[in-house]
């Protein structure tokens, strides 16, 4: 990934923390038949390994966990908040006139091998945790246990697990960090001029990330 510096997030605990808020990785594998991208909703343990170690799982009767090749790494890319930024909020159009638009975005791509798991015991957990972690935030969560035990086993046995113990992690944090103060604040106020919730994230992101203050 291309890394300006003035763009690059190294911080580990704010890479896990985007992680957890887009859970949903785009996971990039190499097969026979070349690279293949498959949209699978991911945990990160933080303690499992130096870098955190992904688990997910995918459907048996999808052919990513057999073809890929075990020796070559897999890479996940977990997209945050993205919106396009107009060149009309900066300070510098009314000064020069010399802008043109971009697309603010924070992303974090995790690297490493990736191990297919068949255990029983491993897929409860995972079907639990990943349950628990989404539901949290419901008044009245649903758990795997309210399902019938029949049921989630056959359930179970038509998943495979997937593990990847993140060998190398790259984040990026494009949040108009290269623009002069007055810009920030203006792309700032566009953004919270705007409804939609994206708009509110990434003047979020610019105010802390990109200096400007609110």
């Amino acid at each position: 990934m291309y890394q300006p510096a003035h763009h690059r997030e190294d911080r580990l605990d704010l890479q896990h923390a985007l992680i957890r808020a887009f859970p949903l990785g785009t996971l990039v594998t190499l097969g026979p038949s070349g690279i293949v991208a498959n949209h699978v909703p991911f945990l990160v343990d933080p303690e499992a390994s130096k870098l955190g170690t992904l688990r997910a799982h995918v459907a048996r009767a999808n052919p990513l966990w057999r073809e890929h090749d075990p020796a070559q790494e897999a890479l996940v890319i977990f997209q945050g908040a993205e919106r396009y930024i107009t060149p009309s909020w900066y300070e510098t159009k009314r000064q020069t006139g010399k802008v043109v638009p971009t697309w603010n975005y924070a992303v974090v791509h995790a690297y490493g091998l990736m191990k297919p798991i068949e255990d029983e015991t491993w897929l409860r957990r995972q079907l639990d945790d990943l349950t628990r972690f989404n539901e949290a935030a419901r008044p009245e969560p649903w758990r795997v246990s309210d399902a019938p035990e029949s049921f989630v086993g056959a359930m179970a046995r038509g998943i495979v697990g997937l593990e990847i113990e993140i060998a190398r992690v790259e984040g990026k944090w494009k949040v108009s960090q290269n623009r002069p103060e007055a810009d920030r604040r203006g792309v700032v106020d566009g953004l919270r001029s705007e409804a939609d919730a994206a708009a509110q994230d990434m003047a979020d992101l610019v105010a802390v990330f990109g200096g400007a203050i609110d």
